[in-house]
Formats: C-alpha cells, sequence, structure tokens
C-alpha cells in the first residue's frame, strides 16, 4: 500500500468558512456552505462525484467549456441514474482540430445555455462532495476563469486527481528496489492507459459523461489496488 504526500493540503473546511463570508455570489455562497469534510474522513465515508469538461483547447483564458458530464459515487458505487450532461456556448469559436479531438459540432450546441445559466444545477450537484477528475488543470482553472469572466468571481474546491495519483504510482514503482536491477520505463498517464492497467474497459474518449464515469471507475480500481477505505482524504485531495 503506498503512502503517497499531499504536497498541496490546505484546510479546506477554514477554507469554505472564509469563502462564504467573502463571496458576493449567492450561488457560489450555497456551494461553500454546503461545507467539505474533515480531512481524516476515511475514503470509504465519502460521497464522491466525477466531474469531466470537453473544451474547444487547453487554454482556460483563451478557450472556452463546451460540454460538462458529471456523477456521483462512492467506493462501492457509481450512481448512473444521477449522471447529468450540458453541453454548453462557447465564448470563443469551435476550432476544427477540437471538433475531430471530442466530436461536438456547430450543430450540438445550437441553443446551448452559456455556463452561467446551468451555474445552479452544477453546484448543486457538487456540493458537500469531493470532486474526482482526470488532469486538474482542466476542470480547476477553466470552471475558476470562466466564473471570473461571468461573475468577476471565481470557485476553489479540493479535488481527486487520478493522473496525479497514477503519476505518483509510477513514479514509486520506477523508484523500487528491483528498479535499480532493470530500470522500469514509465507508463502514460492519459485516462485510457491509465484505465488499461485495471484491466477496466475501453471506452470511446472525449465524451464528458463517459470520461467521467471512466474517472470514477478509475478511482475506485486504484484506491482498490494502492490505499484502503480506510486511507484518510488527505492523503488524496488536492
Amino acid at each position: 500500500m503506498h503512502n503517497f504526500i499531499n504536497k498541496e493540503i490546505l484546510n479546506w473546511g477554514a477554507f469554505y468558512k472564509l469563502k462564504i463570508e467573502q463571496s458576493k455570489d449567492e450561488r457560489l455562497k450555497s456551494f461553500y456552505r454546503a461545507g467539505t469534510y474533515h480531512d481524516e474522513t476515511k475514503l470509504g465515508d465519502i460521497d464522491f462525484v466525477a466531474l469531466d469538461f470537453e473544451t474547444t483547447g487547453l487554454d482556460s483564458e483563451q478557450n472556452s467549456i463546451i460540454s460538462i458530464g458529471l456523477v456521483p459515487f462512492n467506493l462501492k458505487r457509481i450512481f448512473c441514474r444521477q449522471a447529468q450532461h450540458w453541453y454548453i456556448e462557447p465564448e470563443d469559436k469551435l476550432k476544427e482540430n477540437s471538433i475531430i479531438i471530442h466530436g461536438i459540432t456547430h450543430t450540438d450546441l445550437k441553443g446551448a445555455p452559456d455556463l452561467l445559466r446551468i451555474l445552479e444545477p452544477v453546484l448543486d450537484a457538487l456540493a458537500g462532495k469531493v470532486v474526482v477528475v482526470h488532469y486538474r488543470r482542466i476542470e480547476r482553472d477553466f470552471f475558476d476563469n470562466h466564473l471570473r469572466s461571468f461573475i468577476n468571481e471565481g470557485i476553489v474546491f479540493p479535488v481527486i486527481d487520478t493522473m496525479q495519483i497514477e503519476a505518483d504510482v509510477q513514479e514509486s514503482q520506477h523508484k523500487g528496489f528491483f528498479s535499480l536491477f532493470k530500470p522500469r520505463r514509465q507508463g502514460s498517464i492519459r485516462l485510457a492507459n491509465s484505465r488499461a492497467r485495471y484491466n477496466l474497459p475501453a471506452y470511446p474518449p472525449h465524451d464528458a459523461l463517459t470520461d467521467a464515469i471512466a474517472t470514477a471507475e478509475l478511482l475506485q480500481a486504484q484506491i482498490h489496488y494502492h490505499f484502503s477505505p480506510d486511507t484518510p482524504i488527505k492523503q488524496l485531495w488536492l
């Protein structure tokens, strides 16, 4: 069982209390009022929500969110009936190379709401849960920057990053005793490649809801193989 050290530990409970006082938007105040878990809470006692964004590019300051998928889960079950998916009107133009990647076209986005119109149900789905993503720079940075552009106020919340966990696992194995004699090549930590190491099924990539479900399954597998339900959340969240 691995004991990775979280280098970004923050007292999230105290942070949320501060944000309740500082936030001017009532939707954000409500989100922070829902609170979060104590950092010693066991993983087996936590309600998670896997979150995935599809975007027009990788630059959160220049590109836009065009699709959001999320699904609540715990270590035993994924609640697919409670999954949600939205298309969102982009602030920038769809580019041909991004359409090739995610398959979302102008037709799909015709009449789609902007982020503010769906902000309340998105925040309601995330409130009080631990958010799980695969590569936090997308979901956390895009959400924060887009809210700043709409309401002059961003959003910050703890996440578990399954990509970071996989990177830590790979590094730990790479530094193992036997690797001194036969160095191991570190494997890809992309979502599909990470899932393959746990014998999880291959899903079509770049669909926000499918990727959210895939991320939920990946975290369940990572905890089963490398941690335990008794591991405190402070070891994993960032």
